[in-house]
Parts: structure tokens; C-alpha cells; sequence
């Protein structure tokens, strides 16, 4: 399992967190594609958008591996502002190849954005 040095474990001061310690022993937790519901707690929507900021920031819009990011917290962003990069795709693989949807991301989190210079 590829560790990703430098992205943060989790969001400050709350135990929403982004990523893991160890590989689980029976093998990758599954990524689904969970439902984001307008009524959602403003914590979780908090924890979504700074997972999102933090994948852009550290990945951008290139391809990376799976590895030591947390399959929760991606599957609230899974199939939509974070599809698979590849096409023969293991959602039960540390090795899955991902990436993030930039214009997907926009739509979803405007705010993230704000600041960029727009044609």
C-alpha cells in the first residue's frame, strides 16, 4: 500500500479522518459511490470539501494511486468528483488508480474555487 507522505490523516480537530495507518489484513475496504443528501450534518459537508481541497492540492487533475486515502471518506466523492483513472478498475485495490473530476469538483464545490482566474 502506497502511503501519501505530506497529505493530512485527518481534518483538524475532529476525528473525520483522510487517510489510514495500515493495510487491512482481509484486503482493501470497497469504493461505492454513496448518496450525498441535501440534509446532511454541516460537519460532514466540512469533511467532504476539505478531503476535496486536499486531493486538488496535492494531486490536482492527474492520476494517483489509491493507496493509504481513507475508501470512507472517498466514497462520499467516488463517482462523481472522484472517478477511476483507469479502465480495468479494483475498487477493492490500494493500487486502484484514481483522479479527480476538476470540472465535476466545480460544480459540486464552487468555494473551492473561488479564487481562480476564469476566462
Amino acid at each position: 500500500m502506497i502511503k501519501h507522505r505530506g497529505f493530512p490523516g485527518r481534518l483538524p480537530g475532529t476525528d473525520f479522518q483522510f487517510t489510514i495507518r495500515r493495510a487491512n489484513p482481509r484486503g482493501a475496504t470497497r469504493l461505492v459511490a454513496r448518496e450525498r443528501y441535501a440534509d446532511r450534518r454541516p460537519a460532514d459537508r466540512t469533511a467532504d470539501e476539505a478531503f476535496l481541497a486536499a486531493l486538488i492540492a496535492h494531486f490536482g487533475a492527474e492520476p494517483f494511486p489509491r493507496g493509504n486515502l481513507d475508501a470512507g471518506r472517498l466514497s462520499w466523492l467516488f463517482g462523481r468528483e472522484v472517478v477511476p483513472a483507469e479502465d480495468s478498475f479494483d475498487p477493492e485495490s490500494y493500487d486502484a488508480m484514481l483522479r479527480v473530476d476538476l470540472d465535476a469538483a466545480r460544480r459540486s464545490f464552487p468555494q473551492l474555487f473561488d479564487g481562480e482566474d476564469r476566462p
